[in-house]
């Protein structure tokens, strides 16, 4: 059961928004940070009184300013806040959506729960919160939508190579001329079509553009 909840999140505005969804939810013991520095001394403040956090929330990404911080982000934060705290639950509320920073925060920094920052998030934070609190693992809707199209193809050297040429702003029909001198075959014109349209077929995609979007958002260039 989550009773008590630490909030690390900068924007004063975002930090209101969870303060009230926890309302709404019967937690009154809340308290909340601007700087990561502060959450760790809280913390640490906690364990001493013994009266531990049950969960942190908190944001990936903080603005620096004139405070000179030890811990400067959520992605310190959260290792930090493990090793004061090993059983804290940790709920990450962010704009990040790259599929691939979100996979990197459940599988190596052990996350309990993803929220990301958008329409109806208030909503997503109380699902959440609720699965949390039964020691279950919340993953976002639109990770788990990714990760399924991820696992329906898998993408070769020649692929990701193609790829990365048209993400750094090379033209299609440029690109054969700069296989041949790498040496990287096939480099023909129709063969880099034939295998881009085969790849935007898989994911449904009519453009260049959506594919190299998507591979930038999966980590995959």
């Amino acid at each position: 059961m989550i009773k008590k909840v630490l909030i690390a999140e900068d924007h004063e505005s975002a930090n209101i928004s969870v303060q009230k969804t926890l309302e709404v939810r019967g937690i009154a013991d809340t308290d909340y940070v601007y700087y990561c520095d502060d959450a760790i001394t809280k913390i640490l403040l906690a364990l001493q009184q013994h009266d531990p956090y049950d969960l942190l929330i908190t944001d990936l990404y903080f603005e620096a300013d004139a405070r000179a911080q030890k811990v400067p982000d959520g992605l310190s934060l959260i290792p930090a806040a493990r090793k004061i705290q090993p059983d804290l639950k940790i709920l990450v509320f962010s704009a990040e959506s790259k599929a691939a920073v979100i996979e990197m925060l459940f599988d190596k920094l052990g996350i309990d729960g993803y929220v990301r920052k958008a329409r109806n998030d208030a909503k997503e934070l109380n699902a959440a919160m609720e699965m949390i609190a039964e020691h279950q693992r919340y993953f976002p809707r639109h990770l788990t939508q990714i990760i399924r199209q991820k696992n329906v193809y898998d993408f070769t050297e020649y692929d990701i190579t193609i790829i990365s040429l048209l993400a750094d702003g090379m033209r299609q029909k440029d690109i054969p001329d700069y296989l041949q001198q790498n040496n990287i075959r096939p480099s023909g014109l129709s063969s880099i079509e034939k295998r881009l349209n085969t790849i935007k077929e898989v994911f449904e995609f009519s453009k260049n553009e959506q594919l190299v979007a998507f591979c930038k958002d999966m980590g995959i260039i």
